[in-house]
């Protein structure tokens, strides 16, 4: 995989996970009716601080294996079934969804760093989605170019989580419901037809 085809499947791949409803997505609509942007760019620094540890762990653990067959295949077989189901979920979700905006009454910490480590690090679907679809890319991205790859890959994906959240967040503030709008879920539903299809090359190249 070429640079330019390794930070197009990043992006593409990522800005699924990072633009799909989820608990930071709904926390910032939430908080982000008082704190807009600024509220935005703390979630996303609480989310990295999280994230980011937890990419170096998954990429030092592959480090050493990345040149296995076996490897290669539990990755690319793991991510491909993983994008697919992700996928289906999400354009599942996107269909059936009903306008409005979802409240999270339990909310309440003020501080908008703090819940965007909670909201990263209890959400079971960050865990999961960095174990097997990441867990693909992070192997390509050594595989490109050992720990720069990884790094590459990782601010290739990264950018998106503060643009998507910062937007919201400021969204929310100006009385925009982004929930309940058509063209948000068009996108997810594009967005979930391309995990599918990367879920299917995984696959293919697992084989």
């Amino acid at each position: 995989m070429d640079l330019l085809g390794l930070i197009t499947t990043v992006v593409i791949v990522t800005a699924s996970g990072s633009l799909a409803p989820g608990p930071l997505f709904f926390v910032a609509i939430t908080h982000g009716t008082r704190s807009g942007a600024r509220g935005g760019l703390a979630f996303s620094v609480g989310h990295s601080l999280v994230e980011f540890p937890l990419v170096i762990l998954l990429a030092l653990g592959l480090l050493t294996l990345a040149n296995q067959p076996l490897v290669k295949l539990i990755t690319a077989a793991a991510g491909g079934l993983a994008l697919l189901l992700f996928g289906a979920l999400q354009i599942r979700d996107s269909l059936v969804s009903k306008p409005g905006q979802p409240s999270h009454k339990g909310v309440t910490s003020k501080n908008p760093l703090l819940l965007g480590l909670a909201f990263t690090g209890l959400n079971p679907f960050f865990i999961v989605w960095w174990l097997t679809a990441g867990a693909k890319l992070i192997y390509d991205s050594l595989k490109f170019a050992e720990m720069t790859g990884v790094m590459l890959m990782f601010f290739s994906h990264i950018w998106m989580d503060y643009a998507w959240l910062i937007a919201i967040a400021h969204l929310a503030k100006m009385g925009t419901n982004i929930v309940g709008t058509r063209g948000y879920k068009a996108l997810m539903i594009i967005f979930g037809a391309f995990l599918i299809y990367f879920g299917i090359t995984f696959l293919i190249s697992a084989l």
